[in-house]
């Protein structure tokens, strides 16, 4: 279980339960390889929609590293996403959320 208060988020993969956490070491990592101007045009472009499949699996991996499990990209596609896309982007949603807004104590995990 995620620790909302630090930032964290699980995200099941293989049958693991791995915890995500952008960290700022996290944050400059996928801000590099998203080629992103600016923090804020980074998370616009998953707020408006605006972002691609390689983004997501980025943003994923930048979240794991940042947990402590350091994963690449193409380790990470290989690797089963327990409930599919759809969580995976679930899960990366809630790492945005919960990196960047005070957690709200009716909402914790």
């Amino acid at each position: 279980m995620g620790n909302p208060y630090r930032g964290e988020v699980v995200l099941s993969v293989d049958g693991t339960p791995r915890v995500m956490r952008l960290t700022l070491g996290a944050l400059a990592e996928l801000e590099a390889r998203l080629e992103s101007e600016s923090l804020l045009e980074m998370i616009a472009r998953f707020e408006t929609g605006g972002f691609r499949v390689a983004d997501l699996v980025s943003l994923l991996a930048a979240g794991l590293s940042g947990g402590g499990w350091r994963i690449g990209e193409a380790e990470l596609v290989a690797c089963r996403i327990d409930g599919g896309p759809l969580a995976a982007a679930q899960a990366a949603a809630k790492l945005l959320k919960v990196t960047f807004t005070l957690p709200d104590p009716d909402e914790a995990e």
